[in-house]
């Protein structure tokens, strides 16, 4: 016999805009049911395999001394990922779950039509108002015996496994793909970085590429630019063609890191009448609405930036439109931070260098080494000296228009510079501001004294 639940709002996907809108609107009084497929994903990609675990391995990586024995100091590491990920795991569901006015499910959910969502075989949710919050998953390539090898591994399945690659060979030079490079570099697998583009980070500019490029290469990563993968031969051998010749190397593992798809498989989004764009994104307006004003969608699974504090903001977005004003849009967002968790971080905001020259406008750029910024002793207490600081400043008006930071905390000093930019505060007064002694921030006084 088929259940039906009435709701106010369902929820389908327990990520982080879908969980902080169902519990706000709850809180409010609506009657909001939550589905989320997986038991094991409870709160989200962020505290369950992206963000949580892979900085908890940053840490652990970082911590192995020289006579620690790879293999053993690694399963420790994912033995602490793990519980730490399941306290997260448990407190999500207990947060929602415990409300009187939310009820979390927990099966794959699909559109029977635009007010109804099936859950399995059993259940129905008929909701006056949807948000969909399913995320992204990783894409591996179609390239020949990739898909087949049991040696293929994605971001997830790294950091559920307890085998240390004794080699591991990373299919992209971006940022997840560098990111872990360095993790499993630092807890002593032989690492090599296949990249098809002449240079790793292709985004960013050239001498903070070439920074960060420097710092892996010094740590033991081997990053091969300009290598297209051809094909894995008899399961643990990448062959690849670079300059024209072939190479192959033979690997423990095999990381795929060429990016992430909008999670939409399963939801029959066409019984419901939603768009989709050519890549598989929900098309949404710029207040997150699909093409059924009553639906919305938050997070990866919009095409948006793949962040987790994307999807937060996508959820103050929807319940302004649900709760609020109606006027907060994704047009509102300006100066979006990212980091690449690398050893030091890379962060960055606004316009790189190339940026700023193919828009014209008359820039200056003020950069220096970590190793030289006086004002930083920080970076030496904590022994961590390498790297640069990189900002590009509007020459008539003075007003900070990007930065590049690949440093010791760069992760925290970033968000300074993006509040600097969105208040349009100049880099003379971000310059002339007094920060606590020894900190990182501080840096700004020497690297901005142009």
């Amino acid at each position: 016999m088929m259940n039906t639940l009435q709701a106010d709002v369902a929820v389908i996907g327990f990520g982080k805009g879908g969980k902080i809108a169902a519990a706000a609107l709850g809180r409010a009084g609506r009657r909001v049911v939550l589905i989320e497929r997986s038991d094991s994903m409870y709160g989200g990609t962020c505290p369950n395999v992206g963000c949580v675990p892979t900085k908890a391995l940053v840490h652990h990586s970082g911590r192995r001394r020289p006579d620690d024995s790879p293999q053993e100091w690694f399963e420790h590491a994912i033995g602490e990922v793990q519980q730490l990920t399941s306290t997260f795991r448990a407190g999500n569901y207990d947060a929602l779950n415990n409300a009187d006015t939310i009820t979390v499910l927990t099966g794959t959910a699909s559109f029977v039509d635009d007010h109804t969502i099936a859950v399995g075989n059993d259940v129905r949710v008929v909701a006056d108002t949807i948000l969909i919050n399913t995320g992204s998953e990783p894409v591996i390539p179609d390239i020949p015996g990739l898909r087949d090898s049991p040696r293929t591994v994605t971001n997830v399945d790294l950091v559920h496994g307890t085998q240390l690659p004794g080699r591991l060979a990373v299919i992209g030079g971006g940022y997840l793909g560098i990111e872990f490079a360095s993790i499993y570099r630092r807890f002593g697998s032989q690492v090599t970085v296949l990249e098809a583009s002449p240079r790793i980070l292709g985004q960013e500019d050239d001498d903070i590429a070439e920074a960060a490029a420097g710092i892996l290469a010094g740590d033991g990563v081997e990053i091969v630019t300009g290598a297209k993968v051809l094909e894995i031969r008899n399961e643990d051998t990448v062959v690849y063609e670079k300059n024209g010749r072939e190479h192959t190397i033979t690997v423990d593992a095999i990381l795929a890191a060429t990016g992430r798809t909008p999670a939409t498989a399963e939801l029959r989004l066409d019984n419901a009448g939603v768009r989709v764009s050519e890549r598989g994104a929900i098309e949404v307006d710029e207040y997150l609405r699909t093409s059924r004003p009553h639906i919305f969608a938050l997070g990866d699974v919009n095409g948006g930036p793949q962040f987790t504090y994307i999807s937060l903001d996508d959820s103050r977005i929807v319940l302004d439109q649900l709760l609020g004003a109606g006027k907060r849009s994704t047009a509102d967002r300006v100066a979006v931070p990212k980091t690449l968790f690398m050893s030091p971080p890379l962060a960055t905001v606004g316009l790189t260098e190339a940026a700023a020259r193919a828009e014209g406008r008359p820039f200056k750029v003020a950069k220096q080494n970590v190793a030289d910024i006086i004002a930083m002793p920080r970076a030496y207490i904590v022994e961590e000296t390498r790297g640069m600081m990189k900002f590009v400043i509007d020459a008539d008006t003075d007003e900070i228009l990007g930065a590049g930071l690949l440093s010791v905390d760069a992760q925290e000093l970033i968000n300074t510079v993006a509040l600097a930019i969105r208040h349009r505060i100049t880099a003379t007064e971000l310059r002339e501001s007094i920060y606590t002694h020894p900190s990182s921030t501080e840096a700004f006084n020497d690297v901005l004294a142009m």
